[in-house]
């Protein structure tokens, strides 16, 4: 074999840089370990069966996130179901609520588990919130910090004016994003790269009002910016996103290019999908330097 070509060949196998961090956003809807008929479960959600768990294990094998910001989890119990508990650490504020924000991280990772952000959670009372965030900074090695925020916003808004006086979600919406802008303002003053990883239940257009909020803390680079949801759940076909990743300070810097990626279930059949979850995993890769 020629010299060159077996150069060629072995770059080609070698991995993704080591420095470089895979950090991901998925709401796996509804993952719970409760019993169908649970007092805290609406009557219409079944619980998954144990092929339905192994389907979803397999996506977050292939996933290989370094770091995932998960929505609709029940606990650390339930996201052990997903992502294999000898590889992976948990972390979910400290509320009730069976739709929580939280993460699935690698082990080995050097991860500070800060405070919720409890304002984010708008009607703490009700029996389903608006959940907490969940807040965590994270290192690798002797690279710089990471600051990720995992949100699962109101829904209910996707593209109205955030202050709609006729739309509850709408100012519920408006005021998340003021309680994020002032998240990012903190951050900017901290000095520390941070992101915002989540389902935001808003599609976010170039001029997004909601977005424009935000961006009064800190300029912040969105990673589905120009893309299309190829996401097959609940009947398929290209849509804006509503699961973002959001990027800001030195962050902005790290983003690896061409590296956003959705992805997509192999599964056909609609309801089998949406088993699944109708939501699929996005992740970027970031190279802290």
């Amino acid at each position: 074999m020629r010299p060159l070509l077996i150069a060629l060949l072995t770059l080609l196998a070698l991995p993704v840089a080591a420095d470089e961090l895979k950090i991901a956003t998925w709401n796996i809807a509804w993952l719970t370990t409760k019993p169908a008929g649970h007092p805290d479960l609406p009557r219409s959600v079944r619980p998954r069966s144990n092929e339905e768990f192994a389907r979803l294990r397999a996506y977050a094998d292939r996933l290989a996130a370094d770091v995932v910001a998960l929505q609709e989890v029940d606990g650390p119990l339930a996201a052990a179901r997903v992502f294999d508990a000898t590889r992976y650490d948990f972390h979910f504020p400290a509320e009730t609520d069976t739709q929580r924000a939280g993460f699935a991280w690698r082990r080995g990772l050097n991860v500070v588990r800060n405070p919720d952000l409890m304002a984010l959670d708008l009607a703490p009372n009700a029996r389903f919130s608006l959940r907490r965030g969940a807040d965590i900074t994270v290192r690798d090695g002797d690279a710089p910090p990471i600051r990720l925020l995992s949100v699962h916003l109101d829904g209910g808004c996707a593209w109205d004016p955030i202050r709609q006086p006729n739309s509850r979600d709408c100012q519920n919406l408006g005021r998340q994003a003021e309680i994020l802008r002032d998240w990012i303002a903190a951050r900017r003053a901290e000095g520390v790269a941070f992101a915002i990883l989540g389902d935001f239940n808003r599609r976010m257009e170039r001029n997004d009002e909601f977005i424009a909020v935000l961006s009064e803390a800190a300029p912040l680079t969105r990673a589905t910016q120009g893309f299309s949801n190829p996401c097959t759940a609940s009947g398929g076909g290209a849509r804006p996103f509503i699961d973002h990743i959001l990027l800001g300070g030195a962050a902005r810097d790290w983003l690896v290019r061409d590296s956003f990626r959705v992805l997509v279930y192999a599964e056909r059949d609609a309801a089998i999908r949406d088993r699944i979850s109708d939501h699929c995993p996005v992740s970027v890769r970031v190279d802290p330097r």
